[in-house]
């Protein structure tokens, strides 16, 4: 009986606080897994709260050592803002307004209960929430672009290696198949200048870095002995390497697209060969980015012992 009495006495906060900012974002979490499911440049976010919640499990303990001082005024400010941000997004009908005030909330809580060091050992877990979130369309037409210029660039290049002749204008290239006398237009749309593999890969870097990092233990130290520990540039090298390798994988494949064009028609650019094409990309990307992290790790260690 004192058991589950104590067991509640430690469990209604959490579960009123969880309670009542499901109630505040319940359309903006409604929206964002629905487009989780439908947009497949943001498949990944199905998984996050998953591995979000497996890392919380798994440093649970760490978590419970942890200085904890409470920040009232801190916490209370940024809950306060966040608050503003939800009714101005809400308002302003800015789906990635309400959503940024989701995690400033999150933040806030976690500051206006156990204080601010206690958020370095959750800034994985942020970061990851961060990634899922739906750039704002403005923004990702910006990025989308010239990675879409940059892969049809590289594989024209690629493609008259193989001595094929190519024209390219754009984001779209021309190709005449062997044998034809009609000429097959390729376009290099968003799905293929990596664009799409990238934001997955980034996130996929942070996880790869924060499950092999060297250092398991979670220290008390302040932020800016986070800059010190290499396991932290690891993980940004692997993040920022997630571009190149999104960009050049997904040109390897519109390169290949267009081979095959030459050889087989317009065949080679729909159906099942595109789409195991298309899988393919995913892994050699992630196989890249494994090599690299192992490439870091021995850097690193030989770096560590030199210090």
């Amino acid at each position: 009986m004192n058991s589950a009495a104590i067991n509640f006495k430690t469990l209604w906060k959490p579960v009123l606080i969880g309670l009542v900012l499901a109630f505040l974002y319940a359309g903006v979490l409604t929206k964002l897994g629905r487009d989780w499911w439908t947009d497949e440049n943001y498949s990944h976010g199905l998984l996050v709260p998953f591995v979000i919640g497996f890392i919380i499990w798994l440093e649970f303990d760490e978590l419970q050592k942890a200085h904890k001082t409470p920040r009232f005024w801190l916490g209370g400010g940024v809950i306060l803002f966040a608050l503003v941000m939800l009714l101005g997004g809400s308002l302003g009908a800015e789906l990635f307004t309400q959503r940024i005030s989701l995690v400033l909330m999150l933040g806030g809580v976690v500051v206006y209960f156990f204080g601010t060091k206690i958020l370095q050992f959750l800034v994985v877990p942020f970061v990851l929430l961060l990634l899922s979130i739906p750039i704002p369309q403005i923004i990702f037409n910006k990025i989308a672009f010239p990675l879409q210029i940059y892969a049809s660039q590289i594989a024209v290049w690629g493609i008259r290696l193989f001595e094929i002749p190519t024209v390219r204008k754009g984001n779209v290239f021309e190709i005449l198949p062997r044998g034809a006398t009609q000429v097959i237009a390729l376009e290099v749309v968003e799905a293929c200048s990596g664009i799409r593999s990238l934001m997955t890969l980034m996130t996929l870097a942070l996880i790869l870095a924060f499950f092999t990092r060297t250092k398991r233990e979670l220290t008390n130290n302040g932020w800016f002995d986070l800059f010190k520990n290499l396991d932290v540039w690891r993980a940004v090298i692997l993040m920022l390497s997630a571009i190149p390798i999104a960009v050049l994988t997904n040109a390897a494949r519109v390169t290949t697209t267009g081979v095959l064009t030459y050889y087989y028609g317009r065949q080679a650019t729909e159906g099942s060969l595109h789409e195991a094409l298309g899988w393919l990309v995913y892994v050699i990307a992630l196989g890249l980015l494994i090599l690299l992290n192992f490439i870091l790790q021995f850097v690193f260690r030989k770096i560590n012992r030199r210090s």
